[in-house]
């Protein structure tokens, strides 16, 4: 199994009652086989341009563990479901992953050696 990000855009419509698609998502991933290791809700956002004639959209992280064959059936369903407008999903580097999170270590231990 290897680690993906998943970010979703939820219907705006649909923010009053956000639990409902989101429980539909991570019903999607655990039934194939997939584990959720993140979720974060990034609330409702502004689009950059329109996407089935709609302005906005909540976008939802998720970082998940997946077997390679249920890649295809997350995202046949995804892309037919009403709830979604769009997502994205991709294979995480790892090693990118590590030199972001030392590259914030070390800049903030620089932050704080200047404050004394």
């Amino acid at each position: 199994m290897k680690e993906y990000e998943l970010i979703v855009l939820i219907h705006p419509d649909l923010e009053v009652d956000i639990e409902a698609p989101l429980k539909k998502v991570r019903t999607l991933i655990t039934s194939n086989g997939g584990k959720i290791t993140t979720e974060e809700n990034w609330g409702k956002k502004k689009l950059a341009y329109r996407i089935k004639n709609q302005d906005f959209a909540t976008y939802v992280y998720f970082d998940v563990t997946l077997p390679a064959e249920s890649l295809i059936k997350i995202s046949n369903t995804l892309n037919i479901s009403d709830e979604v407008v769009r997502y994205l999903l991709v294979k995480v580097d790892v090693k990118g992953r590590k030199a972001a999170e030392e590259a914030k270590a070390t800049e903030a231990t620089e932050k704080t050696s200047e404050r004394k």
